[in-house]
């Protein structure tokens, strides 16, 4: 237990390092609040605490949309990381799966991995995309893109491929309904989709606020 308590620390001081500066959609907070969120819903479901833990803190150490696309570069940083710490091979690459699959854009392709750790931690990370912080993360992405708003000549798309997706640049109320406004119904676990609730029925009552100060009322 000792060893483990020690990894976690190593590892969240290794995150803050490294996202230092990260834009605040995908900095150390984000992190944390996915990592917290994780171990909530693992307790619950009764997966390995471990791999979800360490899953959580280091799923987006480098995330490819601000490494040029480079899928690969978050599972290199975790790999150099993980590889001489007390943890077994198995664990290492059942924590590097998760963080090659837990993305969003990941899922308009075919699955080729999966397992109730993937499961939680991409449920933890879906989560603080939703609700009153997804909000919050959304804009603040537009902001670091520099992308409008809301433009009502542009409607919303569905993208074919997670590479479509990534390339968007629409404007953010676009992103609710091509992705936000999906993720309740996308949730893996049943701890997962009871939380949700709430958050998603907290979008589609800013966005109906939103459209009635928009059109001046």
């Amino acid at each position: 237990m000792a060893q483990n308590e020690e990894l976690i620390e190593q590892t969240v001081t290794f995150v803050k390092e490294t996202l230092e500066g990260a834009e605040a959609g995908h900095d150390w907070w984000h992190t944390n609040r996915v990592r917290n969120t994780a171990i909530n819903i693992a307790l619950k479901e009764g997966a390995d605490l471990l791999v979800v833990e360490i899953s959580a803190l280091l799923h987006d150490i480098a995330d490819s949309k601000f490494h040029d696309g480079d899928e690969e570069f978050g599972p290199k940083i975790a790999h150099d990381f993980l590889k001489d710490k007390p943890v077994s091979k198995e664990r290492i690459e059942h924590i590097l799966q998760i963080i090659r699959h837990v993305s969003f854009k990941n899922s308009f392709g075919i699955k080729t991995f999966d397992s109730l750790e993937l499961q939680i931690v991409q449920d933890a990370d879906r989560l603080d995309a939703i609700g009153a912080i997804g909000i919050a993360r959304a804009f603040n992405y537009g902001g670091f893109k520099n992308r409008i708003f809301y433009d009502p000549e542009t409607p919303p798309q569905n993208y074919s491929s997670g590479n479509a997706y990534q390339r968007s640049n629409a404007p953010t109320i676009n992103h609710f309904y091509e992705k936000l406004l999906k993720l309740k119904d996308m949730m893996n676990t049943k701890t997962g989709r009871e939380l949700a609730e709430e958050r998603h029925q907290f979008m589609e009552l800013f966005l109906k606020q939103f459209y009635k100060e928009w059109s001046g009322e």
